[in-house]
Order: structure tokens, then sequence, then C-alpha cells
């Protein structure tokens, strides 16, 4: 059958084992120093061990693949004790994968297992910055005031203005572009220097999209920013790019990182480009 399904760039992989351990089905495994996919019925495609990977040498790709099977998953993962059939159920879950948690309910009920001993746990320790999860989104109450322009803009109990962010995490490394939060959605990519600029930067820029931000100057692992590009495109299949950059020469490093994800990319979506001043003032603004 045609489905989708991770692949591994050897090139890439370093061989550092994190997406083995973010794998709870069992389809990864560390093999002559590389990390290998030893079974594609083990791989439900939904890609949660992309954001482990340090390198970007994982990303799913629509091929024939053996089916998955649940069924084989959970006798995979029973083995490993309470903690990894937690993480598992967590993970079908999250990505809202509700015939495969179904299934796997119904096989701990069918081997006689309580369902309410594998419940989601609070992890004890472990990085937050790092943890994918949604947010709650206009979560201060009332409206009061207009914001300049004649917007109305909301403001909480203690006069802040609502935050339009409805994901974590952002920074363009660490999110996961399998997530749920990204699939067929706007997206914005960010310059991080643009929402210090822009003092309306949530109600005018974020508003209504998926964020990710980057430092083309900055950061490394630039071809790591293309390839997770590259998988919202073609993978989580967004609907559009906005690329939001300011108004210095080095920034437009974050646009070329675009359209280089768009030239290796199956599919094609509309990319918008948006250049900020240092003042804060929209520029320019064209699809490109």
């Amino acid at each position: 059958m045609t489905r989708d399904i991770i692949t591994i760039d050897e090139k890439k992989c370093n061989g550092c084992g994190l997406c083995v351990q973010g794998c709870p089905e069992g389809a990864l495994q560390l093999i002559e120093g590389k990390a290998r996919l030893v079974g594609d019925l083990y791989c439900d495609g939904l890609g949660a061990c992309i954001g482990e990977c340090p390198e970007g040498a994982i990303t799913v790709e629509r091929r024939e693949a053996e089916p998955y099977d649940e069924d084989k998953v959970m006798d995979n993962v029973m083995k490993q004790g309470k903690a990894v059939v937690r993480a598992h159920l967590a993970h079908l879950e999250h990505h809202h994968a509700d015939a495969y948690h179904t299934q796997a309910l119904a096989y701990l009920k069918k081997h006689g297992h309580d369902t309410a001993e594998f419940a989601a746990q609070p992890e004890p320790c472990g990085c937050p910055g790092s943890q994918s999860r949604q947010l709650s989104g206009h979560r201060h109450g009332s409206h009061h005031g207009t914001g300049s322009g004649g917007c109305e803009e909301t403001e909480g109990a203690q006069g802040s203005v609502e935050s339009r962010l409805s994901h974590w995490p952002v920074q363009l490394h660490l999110i996961n572009p399998g997530a749920e939060q990204y699939r067929k959605k706007d997206v914005l990519l960010a310059a991080d220097c643009t929402a210090f600029a822009m003092g309306n930067f949530h109600q005018s820029a974020l508003n209504g999209k998926s964020l990710a931000i980057a430092c083309p100057k900055l950061d490394s692992g630039k071809d790591i920013y293309v390839d997770k590009l590259r998988a919202l495109i073609d993978s989580a299949q967004i609907n559009t790019l906005t690329v939001m950059i300011m108004e210095v020469p080095c920034c437009r490093g974050l646009l070329a990182l675009a359209q280089e994800a768009m030239a290796k990319a199956t599919r094609k979506v509309p990319v918008k480009l948006v250049q900020v001043s240092v003042e804060g003032e929209i520029q320019k603004e064209e699809w490109i």
C-alpha cells in the first residue's frame, strides 16, 4: 500500500540515538552506528521522531510500505514496560490517531489490562522547552480598548494584550513538522527580531497562523532548516507560508532558505514576503 512513512538520510545521521528513544513503537534501532527503520509495520508515519533528531536526518515520505499494524506494535511496546506503553498511547492521542488509539486500548483489554494503569502521567524531568503542545489561544478574557488602526484589541484582567500564539515550541530547530499544529495550516516563518520591532506582531502578523522563528545570520544548521521547511510543505501540507524578515540585508537569508525548501519540495504553496523596518513598519508585502 502507499502511505506516509519516515525515511532516514544516512549521511546526516550521527548515530546519537535520540530518535530511537523517541520512538516507543520500536520502529527505529541503531545499527552499525546509524539509525535504521527496522520494519515498516512498526512505523505509523506520524513523524514524532523528526523533532528528536538534532541533525534533521529524518523526514516523512509517501511510498509503498507494509501496512502499519497496531497489534504488533503493542506486542513490542508491552515488552518495554508501562512507561513505554503510556508514551505510545500519548503519541497516538497527540496526533489524533483515534483509530490506532482505539485499537491499542482494545489490545490492553483483550490481554486483561486495566487501561487506567496506562493513563498519561506528568514527566518528573526533561526539557519542557522542546515538548510539543497546543496552547489555548485567545486566553485573556474581555475586549478592552482600541489598538492602532482602529482594530479592537483584547486585554486581560492585568491589562496585557492577548497572545495569539497557538502552540509550543516555535524555534525552527525545536519544532516537529509532523505536529498537528502545522498540518494544513497557514504558517508564519518569522525572523527573531520581527516580534520585537513590531508592537502589534501578535494582532497583525501572528493571528490565525502557526509560527516558526529563526535567525538566518546567527543560527547554525541551515540545512536542517531547509529540510524542516520542506517537510512542512510536503508532509504537513501547509496551506501558505509567510516569510517575515527585517530590512537588514542579512535577514534575506531566511527567504533564501524558504525558497530552497520550495525548490526541493514536491508540493507548491503560495509564499508571501513581508519586510519590516527597524521602526516596526511594514515596508514590503508581496506574494513571490
